[in-house]
């Protein structure tokens, strides 16, 4: 890369997308324990959880393909702490009425995470009347912020693109021919169930949070707000890759990112560069 923004911007894109998962991040906001946590997330959960995370998706399928604004790519800075104010709504609601109102509150702030994630995909040049672009959009759900790979041989978020880019593909290839006028066809089946596992497991963690009774009101729109900004860093890490991969070619920005990734394992990257530590409570409300 020839310009000194553009690294500078896959630097950003990097710290964000090699961050500590969604727990991590909460609990540190929060002040609460991973292991009390955990131990909160009873047996029971785990299917109702799963089926949230399925209806959520393919209504976010449907929404991406059919509904999302077709606006100018760049055209303003995207509304983040709008949409942060709505998720937190929903997380009330939901942490008021419990685990039960997950199967309803769940699909709405998908809803509206997935509104978010595309104002951030257009501030990043994204052309939303493309459906790649939108299944892009879609693709931010799998991403876990997962640590940089042990073997410094490959990155938590190119791991996830490369075991996506398939059904991606099958799934743009289909809906260009058909649409969605069969929402089990295996091409999006294929495509939700994958997107399914990393997003299905950030959403245990979530509900979890929320699933002590009294603490699961005081709770619900704190987390979804932390949720939400969660989904957005991984947005804007994702789109500012995307960005540069236009401009660049997608080998030469793999090949730049995999250059930070063993720099950081073999512990060459100036301090003030490297992947941050999960945010203090304080400085999380300054951001907010």
């Amino acid at each position: 890369m020839h310009d000194p923004q553009d690294r500078r911007d896959l630097i950003q894109a990097f710290r964000i997308l090699e961050n500590p998962g969604f727990v991590a991040r909460a609990m540190n906001a929060i002040g609460m324990p991973f292991d009390w946590l955990m131990s909160r997330l009873p047996e029971s959960l785990t299917r109702p959880v799963q089926d949230a995370v399925t209806a959520s998706l393919h209504r976010a399928l449907e929404l991406a393909i059919s509904t999302l604004d077709q606006g100018k790519a760049g055209r303003r800075q995207p509304s983040n702490r709008l949409h942060k104010l709505a998720a937190a709504a929903t997380g009330g609601f939901s942490g008021f009425f419990g685990l039960p109102a997950l199967a309803v509150e769940l699909p709405i702030t998908t809803s509206v995470m997935l509104r978010s994630i595309a104002d951030i995909a257009r501030s990043q040049g994204e052309d939303l009347r493309q459906v790649p672009a939108r299944l892009a959009c879609l693709e931010v759900f799998a991403l876990g912020g997962s640590p940089v790979s042990e073997d410094s041989s490959d990155s938590g978020y190119y791991m996830t693109r490369i075991a996506l880019a398939r059904n991606i593909q099958e799934a743009a290839a289909y809906i260009a021919r058909r649409g969605l006028a069969e929402e089990g066809a295996p091409a999006l089946v294929r495509l939700i169930a994958a997107i399914a596992r990393g997003f299905g497991s950030t959403v245990s963690e979530k509900a979890a949070a929320q699933a002590v009774p009294v603490l699961g009101a005081a709770l619900g729109a704190t987390i979804n707000a932390l949720f939400m900004d969660y989904y957005q860093d991984m947005a804007r890490g994702h789109f500012i890759v995307r960005r540069l991969e236009r401009k660049y070619g997608a080998e030469d920005i793999r090949e730049s990112y995999m250059v930070l990734v063993r720099k950081v394992e073999g512990g060459a990257l100036p301090e003030a560069i490297r992947r941050p530590e999960p945010p203090t409570r304080k400085a999380r409300r300054r951001r907010a």
